[in-house]
């Protein structure tokens, strides 16, 4: 199980996201509230990329003492497309552990690899810049990264933002798969109509944690008229 205890982070005397608690047991959870409300905040804040306070469990043990369970998908703006890398090269990335990032890639680091492009349909690109990729096309790598890890919990950031719709159900099942199979996936998602019918939970947030359980709970009128206001709530 995955647990977040009142995690509050953000930079200044004002937190972007104040008092989080909520507990996590494998699937598929989406993450959605307005702009501002500290989604993406609160994944980084859970691997320690912006200051925070609170505590994030998992397993009983503090998260920050296993990140190779861990496995990161950031949104698209946020990474430097003109890095010189290849498909590859990021995937590899994938596969170096946070305890041992000096150890070798092994025979097996590679077969893992080939077979999270193979799963994402971007094995024929791997010596290609990620630069020159089209946005789907990059978002599928970054997914393949995080499949080749072979971690127990995938954070994502709106992986799914300007991608094209076959790169749509190519993610959207695998993702699916890797819920089945008892990961735990929490993912920022801005169509909050879809979240309906896609996610096995739903956190709605904004600053704090507004609602949280199976989307019919969650996403009631009430509900998204705290979050969003009157508009969203009458849609």
């Amino acid at each position: 199980m995955l647990t977040i205890e009142n995690l509050t982070a953000g930079y200044g005397a004002v937190p972007v996201l104040a008092g989080v608690t909520l507990a996590v047991e494998g699937g598929l959870t989406g993450i959605v509230g307005p702009n501002g409300a500290g989604k993406s905040t609160l994944l980084k804040a859970m691997v320690g990329l912006m200051p925070a306070t609170g505590q994030v469990w998992y397993g009983g043990q503090p998260l920050e003492r296993q990140r190779e369970r861990l496995a990161w998908v950031p949104q698209r703006s946020q990474v430097d497309w003109t890095f010189p890398a290849t498909v590859w090269d990021v995937v590899m990335t994938g596969r170096i552990r946070p305890r041992s990032w000096l150890r070798p890639l092994t025979v097996v680091d590679r077969r893992r690899a080939i077979a999270a492009l193979e799963r994402l349909g971007m094995a024929e690109y791997r010596d290609r810049p990620i630069g020159r990729l089209s946005g789907g096309q990059q978002q599928r790598v970054f997914l393949a990264r995080a499949l080749a890890r072979e971690s127990e919990i995938l954070l994502l950031d709106e992986p799914l933002v300007g991608v094209d719709r076959p790169t749509e159900e190519v993610m959207w099942s695998v993702l699916r798969e890797l819920a089945a199979a008892g990961k735990t996936l929490l993912m920022v998602h801005h169509d909050v109509g879809m979240a309906r019918n896609v996610f096995d939970r739903v956190l709605l947030l904004n600053r704090r944690v507004v609602a949280w359980g199976e989307p019919e709970q969650v996403l009631t009128a009430a509900n998204l008229q705290e979050a969003y206001g009157q508009a969203l709530a009458a849609a």
